[in-house]
């Protein structure tokens, strides 16, 4: 196996990868791992295995690099069972899991759902570890130690502190431990890059594209192409009992239409946990507002207003200007204040 500093500096010299000291600093926590991980699991009938290797949390701001740098780091590790997962669809299959040795009366249920995953890995990588569900909280803890124990070396990244997880929220002292365990069993290190690479990419480049027609979506599908990275995935939310789904969605990048959104009986809640869970949103196919779909409207309203306070960074496609979307009907003067923030949203300089 090629060691990561390896594999870093021919992504610079091939161009794919613009050289970041901060990146650099990372690669022997990499490396530990990667080395670790090659040892086999048993060396002898009677002996034990060795200690694997303590897990990586790497946390940072947004666009730092760090989910490309899991994308380089997975890849590397050719013949170890290795996952990369989004922790938020990671743990939507623990609970569907959960949810079925239920049905099978099982004791604990948290037991075969655990067993799964020790069995298919060695190794789990988690893009963006963020937790704002209790029902994630109350079992996070409990899981992870049954996979510290069984040996899987656990990476992931987050924008968050451990000591920032589940801020604020409800029963959160039962959570504490988790953070403890976090730090007893993986190194925590700060990806402390100067550089905001998503926002570059993006700088100078149109983020909303008027009327909607073939070239608009086209020219949004570029967009989305290069900012995801590669291929997508659904990603759903779980929301006071209810589903919210975003069609596509990768390395914090969702992809979504008007309608998905905007066409179904969500609210504050929902939009609020969106907001959390993205960092970019490309928002496709906003059509004119009146009367004759004022529901939409009231619902595009309240999810602009979450996306603005989380700054979350909006692409979008719509059949006008912010100005001309709401020409007429109930709700027409008070969308005023909803254009004039996707306008300011529009800026090279939003969310910063």
């Amino acid at each position: 196996m090629t060691d990561m500093m390896s594999i870093y500096k021919a992504g610079v010299a091939n161009g794919t990868i613009r050289p970041d000291p901060a990146q650099e600093e990372v690669m022997p926590e990499f490396d530990r791992i990667r080395e670790g991980l090659m040892q086999p699991v048993r060396r002898g009938l009677f002996r034990k295995p060795p200690e694997p290797p303590k897990g990586l949390y790497l946390w940072g701001g947004v666009g730092r690099g760090k989910s490309m740098l899991m994308d380089l780091f997975v890849d590397s590790l050719d013949g170890i069972p290795t996952r990369r997962v989004h922790f938020h669809a990671f743990m939507q299959e623990i609970h569907a899991a959960m949810h079925e040795a239920r049905q099978r009366k099982v004791e604990d249920a948290l037991e075969p759902a655990a067993e799964a995953v020790i069995s298919s890995v060695r190794c789990l990588a988690f893009d963006e570890m963020q937790i704002t569900d209790i029902t994630d909280a109350m079992i996070v803890g409990r899981l992870f130690q049954k996979l510290f124990d069984a040996g899987v070396v656990m990476v992931t990244t987050s924008n968050r502190l451990p000591d920032d997880l589940y801020k604020d929220g409800l029963n959160r002292a039962l959570f504490l431990p988790f953070i403890e365990l976090i730090k007893e069993r993986m190194v925590v290190h700060e990806l402390a890059s100067d550089t905001d690479y998503r926002q570059n990419r993006l700088q100078g480049a149109p983020t909303y594209f008027t009327p909607i027609n073939s070239d608009t979506r086209a020219r949004i599908r570029e967009v989305w192409e290069d900012l995801s990275g590669g291929p997508a995935e659904p990603l759903v939310l779980h929301v006071k009992g209810r589903e919210v789904e975003l069609p596509a969605y990768r390395n914090g990048i969702a992809r979504a239409r008007f309608y998905d959104l905007c066409g179904k009986m969500l609210g504050p809640a929902d939009y609020l946990a969106l907001a959390d869970a993205v960092k970019v949103l490309v928002l496709e196919d906003v059509p004119s507002l009146s009367r004759n779909n004022f529901n939409e409207a009231k619902r595009f309203v309240t999810l602009i207003d979450a996306l603005y306070e989380a700054k979350v960074r909006l692409i979008c496609s719509a059949q006008a200007q912010p100005e001309m979307l709401y020409m007429e009907g109930d709700g027409a003067f008070e969308f005023e204040r909803t254009a004039s923030r996707l306008r300011e949203m529009m800026g090279e300089d939003w969310g910063r």
